[in-house]
């Protein structure tokens, strides 16, 4: 591998905020040994109880099976979590963003570069977690830009805790900001990818877990494999729409970040935003289904946002508008499904 500039270390202190399964398997991933040294691993949980019950346990039940590493700490405060970093990584939700980086503002070193893995777009703003946190922390007057970048991909945090193969794809407009995020994260089993289109990036990783919902709607109803993978089809069509009228690379929805984390959340057992659609096929009541989960479902909220977008680019997403109806205006799974069937005939139109 190339060197790293040198502004970047190559075993920086990193924060990493969330203790939800991202955040574990980040930690996990950043506190390995490495050639080139292991970097200091501090993680930062919302509550101090959970904080301290992870510090003493090493274990999460958000991810059974999984142990923390030794090497990485558990920061029992806002300002020993942040006190010196590199980098952060931030693994927060996307509709808790705003408050829990406006709370952690104060802490943040000037220098410190960030990274999101969150998967989303606020409600409202429609910004970005990349955005969010720079409405958040603002502008140095007297200092260089903050690098901020994004990191995603098909990446199912199970398999990542267990070490099996995967890829992601580092999107930052700062070439040598991606390339630290690359080495920083690049393991035997993990393959890390660079992007500059911060955009493309952040808007496939969100709005195929719209998708995914559909996709478990599919699920629910026992519809088959046949109208999954053309809901796929279709799906990463409206999905690629959206982007380039919103200014993205077509090339990004097509890639590891688009196609390949679309396809993974939509067929695997494990991931919420299709296990949520599943379940909604099935006749359960979204309330009900939130209130039971352990895990926040993104793609919920995330709906909104993508319709507001949609109708703000005039771009037709005829499966988002299906979802949304699923979702917040009562309409049968079914009947959603017989509506975008019965649909105009037409040629077929990708991006």
């Amino acid at each position: 591998m190339d060197e790293l500039p040198r502004q970047y270390p190559d075993t920086p202190r990193v924060a990493v905020l969330g203790i939800g399964q991202m955040g574990l398997v980040c930690a996990q991933v950043l506190g390995s040994e490495r050639p080139g040294g292991t970097a200091a691993v501090v993680m930062w949980g919302h509550t101090a109880e959970e904080s301290g019950r992870l510090a003493q346990s090493r274990r999460s039940d958000r991810l059974p099976g999984f142990v923390l590493p030794e090497s990485v700490r558990v920061g029992l405060s806002d300002a020993q979590a942040l006190s010196g970093v590199d980098l952060i990584v931030s693994a927060i939700p996307v509709q808790f963003m705003r408050s829990a980086w406006s709370r952690l503002r104060e802490h943040v070193p000037a220098g410190a570069g960030v990274v999101s893995v969150a998967k989303g777009i606020e409600n409202q703003t429609l910004l970005r977690p990349t955005q969010i946190i720079a409405d958040v922390l603002g502008d140095d007057p007297d200092g260089p830009p903050r690098p901020l970048g994004a990191l995603s991909g098909p990446t199912i945090a199970a398999e990542l805790a267990r070490c099996l193969p995967a890829t992601m794809v580092a999107a930052c407009d700062d070439a040598a900001f991606a390339r630290w995020m690359q080495q920083l994260f690049s393991t035997s089993w993990l393959r890390i990818y660079t992007n500059p289109d911060v955009l493309g990036v952040e808007l496939a990783g969100a709005t195929k877990n719209v998708v995914a919902i559909a996709a478990g709607i599919l699920d629910g109803l026992q519809a088959g494999y046949n109208a999954k993978s053309a809901l796929l089809a279709r799906g990463l069509a409206e999905i690629a729409r959206l982007g380039t009228a919103m200014g993205a690379g077509r090339e990004t929805f097509f890639g590891v970040a688009g196609a390949g984390d679309l396809a993974t959340t939509c067929f695997s057992p494990e991931g919420r935003n299709r296990s949520c659609g599943e379940a909604l096929g099935k006749g359960q009541k979204l309330d009900e289904y939130l209130a039971s989960s352990r895990s926040v479902v993104e793609g919920v909220a995330t709906t909104r946002s993508v319709m507001d977008l949609a109708r703000k680019y005039r771009v037709e997403m005829p499966i988002a508008a299906a979802v949304n109806a699923v979702l917040f205006e009562g309409l049968d799974p079914l009947e959603a499904i017989t509506r975008l069937m019965s649909r105009e005939l037409k040629g077929e139109r990708v991006g």
